[in-house]
């Protein structure tokens, strides 16, 4: 079984939810990026360790957020000594508005994945109506209305954050054996 964390910034409420789901497929460590951009060095450890490393964002002005920003700058020091190099990498986002412009927040998460040498899994879910529903393949990618509470997410959007968390979880697993 691979180690798995999902390092996740969620501003209110919405995103932490995603991560929940995506952590649970996963059976991974949740980590939250506080409201400064800051983790612990234990979290950092966690990261460290982990075979897998998810991503998550809400998607802010067409981008993942400031406090996510600060944690991925704040990764230089992995990068620099190949840390994280062929870890399994991952992402998720979501915002108020059905684009909202959440493919630059996982493309985000790709080229921060890459820098730091890993492997992206994508989303292979077919589009249903229901799970894939905003038909991202890239990462997940959610959506709620701007002004409903995180627990008016839909469902299938919910499911298929899980499903994904077991994907990268499962292809960490093989790349491990």
């Amino acid at each position: 079984m691979a180690k798995v964390a999902v390092v996740f910034h969620s501003g209110y409420g919405h995103t932490q939810r995603v991560a929940q789901f995506v952590a649970e497929g996963a059976s991974a460590e949740l980590i939250t990026i506080d409201a400064n951009g800051d983790i612990t060095e234990a979290q950092w450890a966690t990261l460290d360790a982990a075979d897998a490393v998810i991503f998550g964002s809400p998607t802010y002005m067409g981008m993942a957020s400031w406090q996510f920003k600060k944690f991925a700058d704040a990764s230089s020091k992995r990068w620099f000594t190949s840390a994280w190099k062929d870890k399994v990498a991952g992402g998720f986002t979501i915002s108020a508005s059905p684009s909202g412009d959440k493919l630059s927040t996982i493309q985000y998460f790709i080229t921060l994945s890459q820098q730091h040498g890993m492997i992206w899994v994508g989303q292979p879910a077919m589009n249903d109506g229901t799970i894939n529903r905003i038909g991202s393949n890239s990462g997940v990618m959610a959506q709620v209305g701007p002004t409903s509470p995180a627990e008016d997410i839909p469902q299938g959007d919910l499911d298929t954050a899980k499903a994904y968390g077991a994907r990268v979880a499962g292809v960490a697993a093989k790349l491990k054996a």
